[in-house]
């Protein structure tokens, strides 16, 4: 009989590409995911998985290089968020239909942030796309959701790995997978770089970005050393980090598969064979110290994890 295992996904932007080789592995390995949560890259992920598309999605994130990614993500300036995502969420959605949640063969629940009734927001029922979409609104890039009486935005601000979020079986056990963790980078030796035709016209798309960026700022702020726009991010990424190190002490999962923080960018979704690769790495070697029956959480009958609807 193969071990249940109510599985949680982290947020991580292009990091969060190493939860397909994650799954891979654990499924590999004889483990079946009887329930999925996530947030930002995790939803989606977690997804795609519990549509049956996981492989189909994998191969198109294959096909990413540089110049294919900035004709699916403008980095163009607007009112709402930084990205025009238009494009990407367009082909997301061939990958997410407007399935509903209710319907998927497994639970599935993934976390926004409602910025206007300061709170979190879960989704387990309903669209499955607007569920993703709004969990992947990261602040100052994608443009919030808005909705009836609120703005969405993506979860990880409250929430980036939402253990207490996923459904819980008899007898299952908790598997986390933080793509954040501060750990040290481990790459193959053999690992090949683009060439530098494709990295000079990369590097000069960013450049040009941020230097259209900085004019739209106070002259004061543009000549902190720091930048403005990196600055958001590290004030961001540091404040998830520490929320999900309180979450994993709180929540102390039966395995936890750490990718570490610096393996690439948020944006860098053209390094998606490098990062399903690293994800089965951190599975394997996670899986190398599990010990089978002796669970680190309180238990599915303590009820220790939940969901809301």
């Amino acid at each position: 009989m193969k071990q249940k295992a109510a599985l949680v996904l982290s947020g991580g932007g292009a990091r969060g590409i190493a939860h397909i080789g994650v799954i891979e592995e654990l499924v590999k390995h004889g483990f079946e995911i009887s329930s999925v949560s996530g947030v930002s890259m995790g939803a989606v992920v977690g997804g795609v998985y519990a549509l049956g598309e996981m492989e189909a999605y994998r191969n198109w994130l294959y096909t990413l290089d540089k110049i294919k990614l900035f004709s699916l993500v403008d980095f163009t300036l607007n009112a709402d968020g930084l990205v025009k995502g238009d494009k990407l969420l367009k082909t997301i959605k061939a990958f997410i239909p407007d399935a509903n949640i209710e319907d998927l063969p497994i639970p599935y629940a993934a976390v926004a942030t409602d910025i206007i009734n300061k709170k979190e927001v879960v989704f387990t029922k309903g669209s499955l796309f607007e569920a993703v979409r709004a969990s992947m609104a990261f602040p100052s890039v994608f443009t919030p959701v808005k909705t009836e009486h609120g703005l969405l935005i993506d979860g990880g601000i409250i929430n980036n790995i939402p253990i207490n979020r996923v459904k819980r079986m008899p007898n299952d056990i908790l598997i986390a997978v933080n793509v954040n963790a501060d750990i040290p980078v481990e790459k193959p030796a053999d690992e090949k770089n683009g060439t530098a035709v494709t990295q000079s016209i990369y590097h000069k798309k960013i450049k040009d970005f941020y230097t259209q960026f900085r004019t739209t700022l106070p002259l004061g702020v543009r000549e902190e050393k720091m930048g403005y726009f990196n600055l958001i991010n590290k004030t961001l990424n540091l404040m998830t980090y520490q929320l999900t190190e309180m979450t994993l002490e709180k929540y102390p999962p039966d395995i936890l598969v750490n990718i570490s923080r610096d393996c690439c960018g948020i944006f860098d979704f053209y390094k998606a064979g490098e990062m399903v690769e690293a994800g089965r790495r951190a599975a394997i070697k996670a899986l190398e110290v599990y010990e089978p029956g002796k669970s680190k959480g309180p238990g599915f009958h303590q009820g220790h994890a939940r969901v809301d609807s």
